[in-house]
């Protein structure tokens, strides 16, 4: 199976902030966006595997600004590194006022998602090649993100 450059997998998609969106101080619910991500990291991951994807885990969510009624929403992801048959997928989130000409991040996320085939059982996925220094420091570190992922207690 021959590795894919990250870009290949780079999907971007544009939402518009609707009131039914968000929350009573008029900014997006936040599982609204993890509804959001969740949907990207699978597209993203299924164009680079050409398989179905399950979500394996959400790794983190950082929430560091909120959007509000009005803005653009716009989600950015790519395959940032790769298992056997996982693929560690990076989203970003912006909200954008188009009206102020203002944008800025207000979410950051890892999450695994595992390729299967049609029974259901994981299938092998391309390796992946980064191609900007954000691909490569992603790719780098994805190491460390895995072993903290393993590490994690589990509360069952």
């Amino acid at each position: 199976m021959e590795p894919l450059p990250v870009h290949y997998s780079r999907m971007t998609q544009t939402r518009l902030v609707l009131p039914p969106d968000t929350n009573h101080l008029d900014t997006i619910f936040g599982g609204k966006v993890l509804s959001y991500i969740d949907e990207i990291a699978a597209l993203t991951a299924m164009k680079h595997s050409n398989c179905v994807v399950v979500t394996a885990s959400i790794d983190s969510v950082d929430f560091l600004s909120s959007a509000k009624v009005g803005d653009a929403l716009t989600l950015e992801a790519c395959v940032s590194s790769t298992g056997r048959t996982s693929m560690e997928v990076y989203v970003k989130v912006f909200a954008d006022d188009l009206l102020q000409g203002r944008k800025v991040m207000t979410t950051e996320s890892f999450l695994t998602m595992v390729a299967v085939d049609v029974e259901g059982k994981p299938t092998p996925v391309p390796s992946i090649i980064p191609e900007t220094e954000e691909d490569k420091r992603l790719y780098e570190t994805a190491p460390s993100r895995k072993e903290h992922r393993k590490s994690r207690p589990a509360f069952r």
